[in-house]
């Protein structure tokens, strides 16, 4: 099995960017395959990696849903959502991207989740790290995708709605019964202590704190991909310096 990261936060605590820092960390370091999995059904992980997705999952799902009937000949739905799915995912230099896609429409998704949930274990035994960007509800880790990760990290501003979010989305993950074996918050774009006993009294492991990379925003104004930040980026710098905490080294 591989080593699974999960990110989780509300919108606008750069999650999914952060995610992506992660992907590029690992890929750089080479220290083994990775799938990036796009669990947000606000999917942007692929423009933040520079890939063009295909079809997501929630896509594939819905079609399957919408008409079971138009199945080919001689394949089960089992082997057909199967096949689906990994014609879904983006080989990129590097590193795979798979998007989950938006939540259920109105058709049955009973058995499709069911061996969708089958499917993307098996799917990421064949990695070495599956990092997931998910939504603050945390809707595909419970019903999709996976119900454990070696390490969950709740990303935060540095607010107070913010931090109180982090709360209520790991109270979220442990009433969904997720298990991880280690987790902790990260505060993105905060640079002094100011906000000490307040992270102290979230009751939350903290993992530390990111800066505000000015270099992060203009990509983002341009469009281009977070592999198109330089090397020596202080965000990147900070981040690799949190390495040991979030993912293990071989």
């Amino acid at each position: 099995m591989g080593y699974i990261i999960a990110l989780a936060g509300k919108g606008g605590t750069g999650k999914t960017t952060l995610a992506a820092l992660i992907v590029r960390i690992l890929k750089e370091r080479q220290l083994g395959s990775i799938l990036a999995i796009d669990a947000d059904p606000n999917s942007n992980l692929g423009d933040v990696l520079g890939v063009n997705q295909g079809d997501s999952v929630g896509e594939i799902l819905d079609r399957i849903s919408a008409a079971p009937e138009k199945l080919p000949a001689g394949m089960t739905k089992e082997r057909f959502i199967q096949h689906q799915v990994q014609a879904a995912i983006q080989e990129e230099n590097g590193f795979d991207l798979l998007s989950m896609g938006k939540p259920e429409g109105p058709g049955c998704y009973c058995y499709v989740n069911n061996v969708l949930r089958g499917l993307i274990t098996k799917l990421i035994a064949d990695y070495d790290y599956i990092i997931i960007d998910n939504e603050a509800g945390l809707e595909h880790l419970s019903r999709r995708t996976c119900r454990s990760a070696d390490m969950l990290i709740v990303v935060s501003d540095a607010s107070n709605v913010g931090l109180k979010s982090a709360v209520r989305i790991m109270d979220l993950a442990k009433t969904l019964k997720f298990e991880f074996k280690k987790n902790g918050l990260l505060i993105n774009r905060f640079e002094n202590n100011i906000l000490e006993e307040k992270i102290a009294e979230t009751g939350l492991s903290y993992l530390g704190s990111l800066p505000a990379d000015p270099e992060i925003e203009q990509l983002s104004l341009l469009g281009r991909s977070i592999f198109s930040l330089k090397p020596d980026a202080q965000i990147l710098r900070s981040l690799n310096l949190l390495g040991e905490q979030i993912w293990k080294l071989k």
